[in-house]
Formats: C-alpha cells, structure tokens, sequence
C-alpha cells in the first residue's frame, strides 16, 4: 500500500470519528434539561412583533 493510501484511509477513519463525536457532543448538549427554557426563548424570535 502506498504512503498516499494509507494517510487516505487514516484520514477518512479519523474524520468520521471526529465528526461523528462532534455530532454526538451537539446532540447531547440540543438534549440538556437546562437548555430548554434558552432554546423555546430562541424558537419564538422570528414570532415576535417589533
């Protein structure tokens, strides 16, 4: 296997798994119990009258 292939496939392993924990962080963080009241407020901003 040459040099190019191999940083390829670390790469691609790497970057899945890395984008995949930061998909994990966001979700749990989306999920928190102390967040919701921040993100209902953040959901009726383009509701408001000015």
């Amino acid at each position: 296997m040459s040099t190019y292939e191999s940083l390829r496939q670390f790469a691609a392993y790497w970057g899945v798994a890395y984008f995949g924990l930061i998909f994990f962080i966001a979700l749990v963080y989306a999920l928190l119990p102390s967040k919701h009241d921040a993100f209902e407020e953040a959901a009726r901003i383009p509701l408001r009258e000015d």
